[in-house]
């Protein structure tokens, strides 16, 4: 696999090109009886989980701000058996964070809900790549962050101000690529008006907002890769 991209410090990202390879990923072509076998103990614990269609990455470089790759549609089955037993050399998990910063600076995260594949873990409003997020056979980060935004937590990002450009930071458990965008409302406002809307929701994903003030705000259930993005916003959130 190539991946040729700065490891564990945040990077400036100018320009994302992700292709959408009409193959099998090899990875769940070798796979299949495990990704089967583990499926069903996955449902067995959680029968909400739907093994619905994303996109698993074979390929990932970054140069001159451009990060580039390859990518192929798998079963959300296929995703679940990979992050058993990740790492694996030929497997990259790509995914985008809407990064909500209140006018007073706070950050708006998530606990994810109960019957979710992550229960009660902490982490901006987000989701893999879908089939619905590519335009022409390439990833359009944008589209799958303003979806998953507007569903779990009821924020229409295309009325907010952002970045100039996205970020990224990269690990042995994958790539998150964000984006601040800057939301009209005090920390206190905002989290009012997203338990409104999940009042309203017939069957949220989520648990409930979560804010955090500063970067020694961190509540219990964090997930790991959100540390060094809270880290950054707080400390001016400059690139390198």
């Amino acid at each position: 696999m190539d991946l040729d991209i700065p490891r564990e410090v945040v990077f400036p990202v100018e320009h994302v090109d992700v292709a959408l390879d009409p193959a099998p990923h090899p990875f769940e072509t070798r796979h299949r009886p495990e990704i089967e076998a583990n499926w069903q103990s996955e449902v067995a614990a959680n029968p909400a989980l739907f093994d619905g269609r994303m996109a698993l990455l074979s390929r990932l470089a970054y140069r001159n701000g451009r990060l580039a790759g390859t990518c192929h549609a798998i079963g959300y089955s296929t995703f679940l058996y990979w992050r058993r037993v990740r790492p694996r050399p030929d497997v990259r998990h790509v995914f985008a964070h809407a990064m909500p910063v209140t006018c007073d600076g706070a950050l708006i995260a998530a606990r994810m809900g109960r019957k979710t594949a992550n229960p009660g873990r902490v982490y901006f409003a987000a989701g893999s790549f879908e089939m619905a997020d590519f335009t022409d056979g390439r990833v359009d980060v944008e589209r799958n962050m303003m979806r998953e935004v507007a569903e779990e937590i009821g924020l229409d990002l295309a009325r907010l101000d952002r970045d100039p450009h996205y970020h990224a930071w990269s690990s042995d458990s994958g790539t998150v690529i964000f984006r601040r965008y800057r939301v009209p409302m005090a920390a206190d406002e905002a989290d009012r008006a997203i338990r409104g809307f999940l009042a309203a929701e017939t069957d949220p994903e989520i648990e409930e907002p979560v804010i955090i003030r500063s970067a020694a705000d961190l509540p219990e259930g964090i997930s790991p890769h959100m540390r060094p993005l809270i880290a950054w916003h707080f400390d001016g959130g400059a690139s390198p």
